[in-house]
């Protein structure tokens, strides 16, 4: 009496021992690539768990960096990619500059010097959205900042003012090192409540 044989087992799905010796680096590359990717976005949700604890309004939709025509000062071409690589606190102004704005100026600068060993992770970014010359003394007394001018209407279609009818020259924003904007803080905020929204993230994220 003849037997019919068993069928052979399917061969395993699984990828086999070659196949990861094979592929290993390009896997470490892959991760390597996406793993800030990843900490950006759990760095940027890490605020709202199940209650909202942040002071800042988080941005939602996202708002990734667009090819902005920047240039400094002195007329020279500026690349946005350039901005990447750092957490920035951002502000957008007349170059005239006029006391609110220079208040947001010190806060800037004194709510990053409250980051101790991190503040090296912060950089300062002034948009000045006219031609008006910006007083040299005020660049002296905010060394650091990087001052760059943008068309308004180019600031206005990246930098979410939020509310309707608020204005462009109002709030501060904080973009993650990727170039998407994620914080909006509000006019004359209370800056130990901003101290504290950027400890969070910094300590959240180890990008940038």
């Amino acid at each position: 009496m003849s037997t019919t044989p068993l069928p052979s087992p399917p061969p395993s799905m699984a990828p086999s021992p070659s196949h990861w010796r094979r592929y290993r680096e390009l896997y470490a590359l892959l991760a390597v690539c996406i793993a800030p990717v990843v900490a950006s976005y759990l760095a940027y949700y890490v605020f709202q768990p199940s209650g909202r604890t942040n002071y800042g309004q988080l941005i939602e939709p996202q708002r990734p960096l667009p090819a902005l025509r920047l240039t400094a000062l002195d007329g020279t071409p500026v690349d946005p990619a350039s901005l990447r690589g750092q957490w920035l606190m951002l502000q957008a102004d007349a170059g005239a500059c006029a006391a609110d704005c220079q208040k947001k100026l010190w806060l800037m600068r004194q709510v990053r010097l409250t980051q101790g060993r991190e503040a090296d992770r912060i950089t300062r970014v002034f948009l000045v959205t006219d031609d008006a010359p910006v007083d040299a003394a005020l660049l002296r007394e905010y060394d650091g900042t990087l001052f760059l001018r943008i068309t308004r209407t180019e600031a206005a279609a990246w930098l979410d003012t939020g509310a309707a009818g608020a204005t462009l020259e109002a709030p501060i924003w904080l973009a993650d090192p990727l170039g998407n904007l994620m914080l909006r803080w509000p006019a004359a905020p209370d800056p130990s409540r901003v101290k504290r929204d950027l400890g969070k993230v910094l300590k959240a994220s180890r990008i940038g």
